[in-house]
């Protein structure tokens, strides 16, 4: 393999999961010496998407992204995302007779279904049409792995993710307000409905509860959690100590596939509080690095008792080296089969 081509509607100034994982990925594949390429909305003239002006739609035809697919001159096309710019991408690659893969970050259906009441059958039955049409479809966890074999999605292959824990340690500095009451209890990720923040913040929790990021929801929680810190958007060594600020982290996302926050947290010795779903249970699982309940008041609680040190010390044997390993390795199979298929067809 010599270079990669990701196609994905959610790129900068999003900071979100897919984000990290493309960059992180183009990193470890820059070290390896093979050139990472990026199509993304900053490229086209783009809309806000409804009831999330933040992301940006991007506009454009098919054959505008077969000539940059061409442009490219990437050996392998991967899509990361189901937007307008990944349908395109994999309209344009199956009418070149291109090999692609895709990757399957969000629970699409149940992020629109926590917006408008849209039964969840016809948004899978167009997902799995997509993901099916390309060569492989990569998932971070063996739970949404099983999730989507039960909803006829094929060639499923696993991507795993990581952390960066040479960036993410357990370094505190005074990065909140010295009057908080501790324990602190904290939430670092997009303030978005799909993120179910008010089962967090409406718990009866000894200390202060902090939330750090921003998003369409910001304002309307404010107003409804004014004892709650909101701390916005926060980056780089900032965000790195907030994270280790806190004494527990907590998780109430029931719609993540995954959930790389976990892992940082983890890697700034902060153990985590969630539910026991997609995303908690394949991160924390067995570790002992946290506690999964439904009753998330008692996850918060019991999660105060885990050593910090020991969140670490799961947190360094993930690593994206291994994650890029997994991916290149589902490359190589996808096109293998890509190409007996061809095969196939002309015997």
């Amino acid at each position: 393999m010599t270079s990669v081509l990701f196609v994905t509607d959610a790129w900068y100034p999003q900071i979100n999961g897919v984000v990290r994982t493309l960059e992180y990925t183009a990193r470890e594949l820059t070290r390896r010496g093979i050139r990472s390429e990026f199509l993304t909305p900053q490229a086209f003239r783009t809309v806000p998407c409804p009831t999330y002006p933040e992301i940006r739609l991007s506009l454009t035809r098919r054959r505008t992204l077969m000539r940059h697919i061409e442009d490219s001159a990437c050996e392998h096309l991967h899509i990361a995302t189901e937007g307008p710019l990944g349908l395109l991408a994999a309209s344009a690659a199956r009418k070149m007779g291109r090999t692609f893969t895709t990757s399957y970050h969000t629970r699409f259906p149940e992020y629109v279904a926590a917006r408008m009441p849209l039964p969840l059958g016809p948004l899978y039955a167009w997902l799995r049409r997509f993901h099916n049409s390309g060569s492989a479809c990569m998932v971070a966890t063996t739970m949404l792995e099983t999730d989507l074999k039960t909803r006829g999605f094929g060639n499923l292959m696993r991507w795993s993710r990581g952390v960066d824990t040479e960036q993410f340690q357990p370094k505190i500095s005074s990065v909140l307000p010295d009057n908080l009451p501790k324990p602190i209890f904290m939430n670092v990720g997009r303030v978005a409905v799909e993120k179910n923040l008010e089962a967090f913040l409406s718990l009866d929790l000894p200390g202060s509860k902090v939330i750090v990021g921003d998003g369409p929801q910001l304002e309307s929680l404010k107003r409804s959690y004014p004892d709650v810190y909101f701390a916005g958007a926060r980056t780089g060594p900032d965000l790195v100590n907030h994270f280790a600020a806190a004494d527990v982290f907590v998780f109430p996302s029931r719609t993540d596939t995954f959930g790389m926050v976990l892992l940082e947290a983890l890697a700034c010795g902060t153990p985590v509080a969630a539910f026991p779903v997609m995303g908690p249970v394949d991160v924390i699982g067995n570790n002992a690095v946290g506690f999964l309940s439904e009753d998330l008041r008692e996850a918060c609680l019991k999660a105060l008792d885990v050593p910090r040190e020991r969140c670490r010390v799961a947190a360094l044997e993930q690593s994206w080296a291994a994650c890029t390993d997994q991916f290149l390795d589902n490359i190589e199979r996808a096109q293998e089969a890509f190409e007996k298929g061809k095969r196939n067809k002309a015997a």
